[in-house]
């Protein structure tokens, strides 16, 4: 704090002295390592602490700020000590559901203060039973810039959808990814395919959102040529185009608890084929299907179209129909299963493989949408 010419606060020490802090066997700050510094934690089983955090929260709404992200949360130490005296243990999943109330605890006193329609909104990535009830938003945290199923872009839809099948309805991740490794024998940097692949992604889930890395000038960038700038604007309008269905389906997320980007495993419980499915494809509420691309240098991926309900499916660049256990048009079609059947579908760069239902309001009123945006 020290270097900072410009700083009017020094939040650690105000904390520090007015005892907020969690503290460690010998009655101070506990201090844990994060990245190049150590931190410490607000003790949020202590009134007092919140009080003062929503202070910190009402001078950046009154400076202008619409939203934040309510980073960590997952980090309380087994050996901590506690102002409430429980066992740090027990407290351990429990803080991040302190961690988000305290957020949306201001967020909504600020809203019914100021009037405002809209209101603030925050998004936060630790999490335990209680936590859907306070976050407004979840992201799945740091995966690597990488194709990896264990934890790049693939690992991304897996979270996405697992974590709708657990009580996290409104989920997303970072464009790109984060976690960037620049070592001379070691190597993840993002590449242009992997970043406009997962803009893709992303473009159909709650938030469209990039990131630059923990190592930017190592990474592809949105805005680093007028290729990736092009395919971000493209990506925006496609997000832009349901934004009608995704208002509807946040509200249905918030009464239900149904995910925005949902597992076909909720609507097609008995199909053998999908319950095998992890992280190849997804369904946006229950009228649009996406298959993404997630591997490198593909053009085409194989769809699974169930037909259990008699439905059939719209690819939304080339109004071809796959239903009825055949597809339409030209091109190969897999091999039948009991309750539906695969074909392979072109995917270029800026035409992922999207579908929406045949004869459904919300597909027409899409599709309007992408044509009036200048998308097809």
């Amino acid at each position: 704090m020290g270097e900072k010419g410009n700083a009017r606060r020094h939040l650690y020490e105000e904390a520090k002295e007015l005892g907020i802090l969690v503290r460690d066997e010998a009655g101070e700050p506990y201090m844990m390592p994060n990245t190049a510094f150590d931190v410490a934690m607000l003790d949020f089983t202590n009134p007092e602490a919140s009080s003062w955090f929503k202070g910190i929260l009402r001078g950046m709404a009154d400076e202008g700020v619409s939203g934040w992200m309510a980073d960590f949360g997952e980090g309380l130490p087994l050996d901590a000590r506690l102002h409430s005296g429980e066992d740090p243990v027990a407290a351990h999943n429990r803080y991040p559901e302190l961690w988000a109330r305290v957020n949306r605890e201001f967020a909504d006193e600020w809203k019914s203060e100021a009037g405002e329609e809209d209101g603030l909104v925050f998004f936060v990535r630790a999490g335990f039973r209680e936590s859907s009830r306070w976050a407004m938003l979840f992201w799945e945290g740091d995966q690597m810039v990488s194709w990896q199923a264990n934890d790049g872009i693939k690992s991304s839809v897996v979270g996405l959808l697992s974590g709708g099948l657990s009580g996290i309805p409104l989920n997303h991740s970072d464009a790109g990814g984060y976690c960037t490794v620049d070592l001379p024998l070691l190597r993840y940097r993002r590449s242009e395919e992997l970043l406009m692949r997962w803009m893709e992604v992303n473009a159909f889930t709650v938030v469209f959102r990039t990131h630059e890395g923990n190592k930017p000038g190592s990474n592809c960038q949105f805005y680093s040529n007028s290729r990736t700038l092009a395919h971000f604007a493209r990506c925006a309008k496609i997000y832009k185009a349901w934004e009608f269905y995704r208002v509807q389906l946040v509200k249905e997320a918030a009464e239900k608890g149904l995910p925005v980007a949902r597992h076909l495993f909720l609507h097609y419980p008995e199909d053998r084929r999908v319950q095998k499915l992890t992280y190849q494809q997804f369904l946006v509420g229950t009228e649009m299907l996406v298959v993404p691309v997630l591997d490198k240098g593909r053009t085409a991926v194989t769809a699974y179209f169930p037909t259990s309900d008699g439905g059939s499916w719209r690819h939304v660049w080339t109004g071809e129909e796959f239903g009825g256990g055949h597809r339409s048009g030209h091109g190969s079609v897999g091999e039948a299963t009991v309750h539906g059947f695969e074909a392979e579908v072109s995917a270029d760069v800026g035409c992922p493989a999207v579908f929406v239902r045949v004869g459904s309001p919300v597909g027409e009123r899409f599709v309007r949408n992408l044509r009036d945006l200048g998308v097809i």
